[in-house]
């Protein structure tokens, strides 16, 4: 259960898949465990909640062998430290444009001397991990993944991608959308180039590139581009396409005679 192997998996070079947390309950949590994700993705900057919500689904994930990701609301200190005092091995944060904002995300995440991060991890009591041992250790299990969402971060990534300690840079395809002038249609060819060119600037640095995606098939274009670290969909958003697709099957032919 510690440490959890996400970050060796990110230096050796593996392809990292995850997926989303439907709903903050150890149940939902339970049945997205079951389908082996490399990640959960825990998201408190979107959906109506806070770290202390989750309360021991990031510690059942650690158990069940699977790295929990918790998305911040924003790049600030408090926040950042609840969610790995929480039991994060990974935090996203979200909206990072230049080279300084990287900087603090990187100081509030670490433990001095690498960081300012305050010190008391309590997912430890839950867990029944060695306390001391998690502290003496943290620094080199933490995870930290920052979110390039605009054009403004696209145009600063070679000042970002300079600042020790990033581990992912996770791109955001629909706010990126809106930055460049096509709000939702994260297709489009302003946001599809930047894109395939993120991973070119980050080859060599150790920043591993990483995108949230629903469709099989452009996951596969992304891994081909470069990208090692994806989210895939949530299983509620599957399963409600799933269901709709067998409701219309069933109401044009309810006894299968067609």
């Amino acid at each position: 259960m510690y440490p959890n192997p996400l970050k060796q998996r990110l230096r050796d070079g593996e392809i990292i898949l995850g997926s989303a947390l439907p709903a903050p309950s150890p149940h939902a949590a339970g049945t997205v465990l079951d389908t082996n994700p490399d990640f959960l993705w825990a998201d408190t900057e979107h959906m109506p909640y806070g770290t202390e919500v989750l309360d021991s689904i990031l510690v059942l994930s650690r158990m069940r062998g699977v790295a929990p990701m918790v998305r911040v609301a924003w790049n600030d200190p408090a926040l950042i430290k609840k969610a790995y005092d929480a039991g994060a091995v990974a935090v996203m944060v979200p909206q990072v444009d230049t080279a300084e904002a990287a900087a603090l995300a990187v100081e509030r995440a670490r433990y001095a001397p690498q960081g300012k991060r305050g010190i008391t991890p309590m997912w430890t009591k839950i867990a029944g991990a060695d306390w001391n041992e998690v502290i003496k250790t943290a620094n080199e299990e933490t995870v930290l993944v920052l979110q390039l969402e605009s054009q403004e971060a696209y145009n600063n990534l070679d000042e970002i991608k300079k600042v020790p300690g990033i581990d992912v840079i996770f791109v955001g395809p629909l706010d990126l959308s809106a930055t460049v002038g096509t709000i939702t249609d994260t297709g489009s060819k302003q946001v599809q180039e930047i894109m395939q060119d993120v991973p070119r600037r980050l080859e060599g640095t150790g920043i591993v590139t990483g995108t949230t995606l629903v469709d099989v098939a452009e996951m596969q274009e992304k891994i081909r581009w470069g990208y090692r670290y994806i989210n895939v969909g949530n299983a509620l958003g599957y399963g409600a396409q799933a269901l709709a697709g067998h409701l219309k099957t069933l109401r044009a032919d309810p006894r299968g005679e067609k």
